[in-house]
């Protein structure tokens, strides 16, 4: 009934991934150059970073928000929807303790209707962002994230039930470390039955070293995200041969595809150039005042959130792109993956 007049309904766009705590401060190069970091990157947290936590909260001015990718994402998406609350569904795993307690109340206060598999066994996870200047070198501990389990969350009933409700999936690469066959799972479900699914290549890790589980779900993807980083570093993984993200995209888009009924999307960011996409080559991004950026983290994360509350909305493709460029140019102006009461988007 929701539908009729492209009015999203509840539990139409579905999310799964690694549900994180960020724990987010300015800090100087010697402290990036102490753990061994980049200044802009995403990276699993290692024994060696113990210590960073632990130095982190202890600096003075550090903030602490609800993260994770995909859930940054669907956060995003229902805020430009607005009404009615819970047209995102997110499935993660989180701990029984404080920080999950807090990541409860941050989906709940946004109005995700997030169900999350709890266990005792790994604390709920964190992500430390280290900010320097325009950059963001990000360190996740995936902890209780990393717990998710298909058969003790994903296929019990009630919960599938909500992922037959979706219209449109989108489940981050960063899960791929964590449950493929939970992925593979809703990716072969949505492509059954002709649904969108969209999956973001997340960072240069990925193609590296889960190459496999990625090139299993590819065929089911009908939208594939990445920035520029990441589609080189996936063009060399496949032995693209060639650095041009125009044709890098139309390399990835003619890869193997189960439904034939939609023709593969993707949608490659390159920061503060033209996004490209696969259908319709370069779209224009608001110009921004350098001095306007706040914070970089989370950019990323909203435009794909602009992007799939429009096309939960059955939008063509060069608005689902101004809606992702318009969230994701508010989140590069506040603090953390954080935004103002309202959407002004038209």
């Amino acid at each position: 009934t929701c539908v009729a007049n492209r009015k999203p309904c509840e539990n139409m766009l579905f999310g799964m991934g690694n549900p994180l705590l960020d724990i987010s401060a300015v800090v100087d190069k010697d402290f990036l150059d102490k753990f061994g970091l980049k200044p802009n990157d995403q990276i699993l947290a290692e024994d060696k970073h113990k210590a960073l936590f632990e130095e982190l909260v202890k600096r003075n001015k550090v903030e602490y928000h609800a993260g994770g990718s995909t859930q940054n994402s669907v956060k995003i998406a229902q805020w430009m929807i607005q009404k009615p609350h819970k047209v995102a569904t997110f499935f993660g795993c989180i701990g029984t303790d404080h920080f999950g307690e807090i990541l409860k109340k941050k989906a709940e206060e946004a109005h995700v209707d997030a169900h999350y598999y709890e266990q005792n066994e790994e604390p709920t996870g964190t992500c430390a962002a280290c900010i320097t200047g325009d950059n963001r070198s990000l360190v996740a501990n995936l902890a209780a994230a990393n717990c998710y389990k298909k058969e003790k969350h994903l296929d019990l009933d009630g919960n599938w039930e909500l992922v037959e409700k979706a219209k449109v999936y989108y489940i981050a690469g960063f899960f791929l470390t964590v449950s493929p066959e939970s992925i593979l799972k809703v990716a072969k479900h949505a492509s059954d039955k002709n649904k969108i699914f969209c999956m973001n290549l997340s960072a240069p890790f990925i193609s590296q070293f889960f190459k496999e589980p990625l090139m299993k779900v590819m065929p089911y993807v009908d939208i594939l995200f990445g920035n520029e980083t990441e589609a080189a570093t996936f063009a060399k993984e496949l032995g693209f041969e060639t650095d041009d993200i125009a044709e890098i995209a139309k390399k990835t888009q003619n890869l193997p595809k189960e439904n034939t009924k939609r023709q593969r999307v993707v949608v490659f960011t390159q920061g503060k150039d033209d996004a490209v996409a696969t259908k319709v080559t370069m779209f224009p991004v608001v110009d921004i005042d350098q001095n306007d950026i706040v914070d970089t983290n989370g950019a990323g994360d909203s435009f794909v959130g602009g992007f799939l509350s429009a096309l939960v909305q059955e939008r063509p493709l060069e608005e689902c792109i101004r809606a992702g460029h318009y969230a994701a140019n508010i989140i590069i102006k506040r603090v953390g993956c954080t935004f103002p009461e309202k959407p002004d988007f038209h």
